[in-house]
């Protein structure tokens, strides 16, 4: 007998599956949620037997190879197996906060040293044979051993019979007075070697919640191929985890549930700071946010109050390493610290930068604010965009270059740096090319004055001239536009009413020459009939007069206000941020962590639901930063809902659409990427194509090793839930729409995860992490224009004060200096890489390395991406590609995918993470 069991000991003891029926399953991620108890379920199963013949020692289930079974007479033999649950380390600072921490601090010593820490119950895949019903769990609990690096470590052991089948399942307890944080478990004991659940997840303690979490193994399962044993556990964790939809979450909660914004405004607080309800309405359609459940507001019923903290389910929360570094008390300080401190030093919140010079010094020079009485929280609310705070009597703040000041300091005033940045900037996603001549407004004449745009023929043939005619550069298509004038123009008269703002409806026009570089060609700005005066609009051109050159500079000026405040609220925030959120809610409410898709779609949902709540309390909420720094003021919000309902189309978010869609690519098969680009030197179009080719190939391969078929995808049930929901509740908004995908095919499929991970990923990335490079120089893309154009109904006294001082003039129409600091403060926030950033095909997601093609697809896409750092480097030291590079130009790295932590310019991570 003592030969059989060294024979069985050499032999692996696998868990059977239909493909691989010799490998182990892996343990992975929380599924079982520990909420409120009106919205847990109790894991209804037998109840666990303990094994009271050994100490500390249970048994669970083991699977024995049939060929040694044979040899063994058909005897299943039992094998002794180690736990090792590894916890992170509890935050000293969190139990003598207070008395009850204090008190808790001590049960769960005293919880530790009696070896009752943590409850394990280990679940068989596999129904009783005899009744057809669940297995009994076989239950023990895990004991401290020590602590390593930050982490504490919990120990059990295990007797595993042959005949409890596999093990699909593990079902944790916290018997502590505390949450706990569990990383992972480890069965150490087998002959092949371990078995690993990968956990990352809070555990509530039992006296908060008494319902138990559950851990699924790693490998992916479609709903009717679930084990029986785990069917029940798989569809009461997704009840489980959407709620019932009543009830004011808690910070310990994980219910996903939806919402419409109505938690922008505070009328409660000031009725100026009231704000419509985005979402649920055609006149505000917008995308679902989660639903916290807070009390509705007194003044305004149909909002809700912003007491408290904003809630997201337990596990979106950021981690320390996180927490470290963008530390969320420096984005709430931004407000809460920064702005009423330089508003007292300040004297006044208008004021005005008196200089360039003073502008400089706030980066190459000590820059003096003035004397501040108690200025820690200045100091510390800046410390990842502010390089040094002087310890002298005199504070003295100095932000980082930014990289394009740093190169050049003068090329912000560069015509073709001006329109280099359309394409190789941080808002590449609003150019298009002309395919209607003559400009024409489709708004109503009779509300907002003649149409026709002041952008005529002759004056487009005048900077043209040297190479061809208008007609001649519509069919070569040359020219291209950035067009927010019908987008604008609706709230001009509104934003106008506004101290210290203005507005306009603006386009910029452009011409493609022969070089491949873009020329700016005209501006046109229109104030439409308001306060007794008819329309007014002019087109503006680059000039060598100096008046004329003046006016050209405060066009531009004006207009790359509105492009920062499209490119903040509509390309950043709206496309990414905000569409993001209800897939990432229908994700976790209707696919189970054991769905393929779930598990290829997680990585890129990291962090999202916690940095879009803090930017609905600091960032767009009433009085926020975006309202109190951007052109578009009170109004921002609104009009991201306007530009939701005429431009966000799903079909259109994919890139290779996106450029079709913006006549920037025509479909050819010959092309690379199936595409041809009408601009060849387009950065961000060229680099992305190749990111998103090796990102679609992942998907693919992924998708087709679980889906061989359409009726494989037809007939998913938790898939064709997951999709219905994006679009009938998550967007709900448009769920009439005809251009939603029909999810029949693995191809479109494949096309729906890509959109996904795309706009996640690489679209993100382009958007954002720029920012501080581009506009972290305030005079290169101002966020707010705060006066008129000189020209528009000009007095003698202001005319005069112009041609006697533009340069003073201009100042004035900058941002003042409190909203300057502001914003590049917080874009410095926002540019910024976590020491834990995890980049798009650095690292491999451990459910993936369950399945050997899976794997292998993964490595495939792993070296595709790191390819494309070596492709972007060569291409920024071609010289010929001149929108790429040059003298005091900055190389165009935003979709290079790797990156170190801070603000680099570079990295592409899995997902929306800042």
């Amino acid at each position: 007998m003592a030969a059989q069991k060294i024979d069985i000991f050499k032999t692996p003891i696998l868990f059977h599956r239909a493909d691989h029926a010799g490998t182990l399953f892996l343990l992975n991620k929380p599924c079982i949620p520990s909420h409120s108890r009106a919205n847990s379920f109790s894991v209804n199963r037998p109840k666990p037997q303990l094994q009271r013949k050994y100490k500390n020692i249970v048994r669970a289930g083991y699977v024995l190879d049939k060929a040694k079974a044979a040899e063994t007479g058909g005897t299943r033999l039992s094998i002794p197996v180690k736990a090792t649950v590894t916890v992170k380390s509890p935050n000293i600072g969190d139990y003598l906060s207070s008395l009850v921490g204090i008190f808790n601090r001590g049960f769960d010593d005293i919880t530790d040293l009696l070896g009752k820490s943590l409850l394990l119950e280990l679940v068989s895949a596999d129904l009783d044979p005899k009744t057809g019903s669940e297995k009994k769990p076989i239950s023990g609990y895990a004991h401290l051993t020590g602590q390593k690096d930050g982490e504490v470590i919990y120990e059990s052991e295990f007797v595993i019979p042959g005949d409890f089948g596999e093990i699909g399942a593990v079902i944790v307890q916290n018997e502590h007075r505390t949450e706990t944080y569990l990383k992972h478990i480890v069965l150490n004991g087998f002959p092949n070697g371990p078995i690993e659940f990968n956990c990352g997840s809070w555990v509530e303690p039992k006296f908060d919640n008494p319902d138990k979490r559950v851990f699924f193994a790693d490998k992916s399962y479609l709903p009717s191929q679930t084990p029986k044993g785990l069917k029940s556990l798989r569809e009461k964790d997704l009840v489980s985890l959407r709620g019932n939809g009543t009830g004011e979450r808690k910070y310990s909660d994980r219910i996903y549930d939806y919402d419409v914004y109505n938690d922008l405004g505070n009328p409660d607080s000031n009725p100026e700071l009231a704000r419509p309800v985005l979402g649920g309405s055609k006149q505000y359609p917008y995308p679902r946010r989660c639903r916290t459940g807070r009390p509705l507001s007194k003044n305004d019923p149909k909002s809700e109050t912003q007491s408290g903290t904003f809630y997201v389910p337990r596990d979106e929360e950021f981690s320390e390493v996180k927490n470290r570094s963008f530390v969320i008390k420096i984005a709430e300080e931004v407000v809460n610290a920064i702005l009423p401190l330089l508003e007292s030093v300040l004297s006044a919140t208008d004021r005005v930068f008196p200089s360039f010079t003073t502008i400089d010094q706030l980066y190459d020079q000590e820059a003096p604010i003035t004397k501040l009485q108690n200025s820690g929280s200045l100091r510390s609310s800046v410390a990842r965009c502010v390089s040094a705070v002087s310890d002298a009597i005199d504070e003295i703040v100095q932000f980082e270059t930014p990289e394009m000041l740093r190169k050049d300091q003068f090329s912000w005033l560069r015509d073709q740096e001006f329109a280099r940045q359309t394409l190789a900037g941080t808002n590449p996603y609003s150019i298009q090319l002309v395919t209607e001549w003559p400009l024409r407004s489709s708004l109503d004449p009779d509300v907002y004055g003649p149409p026709e745009s002041a952008i005529t023929t002759e004056l487009v043939e005048r900077e043209i001239k040297d190479y061809m005619t208008v007609e001649e550069a519509l069919q070569g298509k040359k020219l291209f536009i950035i067009d927010y004038h019908d987008l604008l123009l609706p709230y001009v008269s509104k934003v106008r009413q506004i101290k210290g703002s203005t507005l306009y409806g603006s386009r910029a026009l452009f011409f493609l020459t022969p070089d491949g570089t873009l020329n700016p060609i005209a501006i046109e700005l229109t104030r439409p009939p308001m306060d007794g005066k008819p329309q007014w609009k002019q087109a503006f051109n680059p000039s060598l007069e100096a008046t004329g050159l003046w006016l050209w500079r405060f066009a531009k000026a004006h207009f790359l206000a509105h492009d920062s405040g499209y490119h903040e609220l509509v390309s950043h925030w709206l496309r990414t941020h905000c569409a993001t959120e209800p897939y990432i809610i229908a994700t976790k409410r209707q696919l189970s962590v054991m769905h393929p898709i779930y598990r290829l779609l997680h990585p890129h949902f990291r962090y999202t639901m916690k940095i879009n709540a803090l930017a609905r309390q600091i960032l767009v909420s009433a009085g926020g930063i975006i309202e109190s720094s951007f052109s578009p003021g009170k109004y921002s919000m609104e009009l991201s809902s306007v530009a939701y309902d005429q431009l966000w189309r799903f079909d259109r978010e994919a890139l290779p659409a996106d450029l079709i869609n913006r006549g920037i690519a025509v479909e050819d098969s010959t092309a690379p990427h199936g595409l041809k680009l009408l601009i060849e030197d387009y950065p961000f179009a060229n680099d992305g194509l190749i990111l998103w080719d090796a990102l679609k190939q992942w998907i693919a391969d992924y998708v087709n090793y679980y889906y061989k078929d359409a009726s494989t995808v037809e007939s998913d049930t938790e898939l064709q839930a997951w999709w219905t929901e994006i679009r009938t509740r998550g967007h709900g908004d448009k769920k009439d729409e005809p251009w939603w995908p029909v999810l029949q095919t693995p191809e479109v499929l494949i096309g729906i995860v890509t959109t996904i991970a795309w706009v996640a990923s690489a679209h993100h990335s382009a958007v954002n992490f720029g920012q501080y490079a581009y506009a972290g120089y305030f005079p290169n893309r101002p966020t707010i224009a705060r006066i008129n154009m000189p020209c528009e109904d000009p007095t003698g006294e202001g005319w005069k004060r112009f041609l006697d001082n533009p340069d003073s003039e201009l100042l004035v129409c900058f941002p003042s200096q409190i909203q300057a600091m502001v914003v590049m403060a917080v874009l410095g926030l926002l540019s910024n890489h976590s020491p834990d950033e995890e980049y798009i095909g650095e690292h491999m997601e451990p459910t993936w390395g369950e399945e050997p093609a899976i794997k292998e697809a993964f490595e495939r896409f792993s070296t595709r991406i790191k390819e494309l750092e070596k492709i972007i480097d060569d291409r920024n030291k071609d010289a010929s590609l001149k929108n790429r590079g040059g003298a005091g130009v900055v190389p165009y790295e935003l979709l290079k995918p790797f990156s170190k932590p801070g603000v680099t310019g570079e990295g592409v991570p899995y997902s929306v993470s800042i």
